[in-house]
């Protein structure tokens, strides 16, 4: 499994659209503290699904803190999503990643 910082850094700062168990999902990402610290939260469009969570870097390495859910359903998320991108039409497309 890669590192908590890695699974994050798949996602990019701001807003995007990802999909996750044949769901979309818009997500955010925010960088505090000059990179210190880290709130993901992610909002199942069209459902009633969320993931929110803060990451921390720590001298000990980065430390995950999920907001009212269990960590193993964020890094669950983490793994499996998948960008979307826009395809200029205002549809987004699946991202290919090879």
């Amino acid at each position: 499994m890669p590192k908590l910082k890695e699974l994050i850094d798949r996602l990019p700062d701001g807003y995007s659209e990802v999909m996750f168990a044949g769901r979309r999902y818009g997500v955010t990402r925010r960088s505090f503290n000059a990179g210190r610290s880290l709130k993901v939260f992610a909002e199942e469009l069209g459902g009633d699904d969320i993931i929110s969570l803060n990451a921390y870097r720590l001298a000990s390495g980065w430390r995950l803190n999920p907001c009212e859910m269990s960590s193993d359903k964020v890094l669950d998320f983490l793994e499996r999503q998948r960008p979307l991108r826009h395809n200029g039409t205002g549809s987004p497309e699946r991202h290919r990643q090879s």
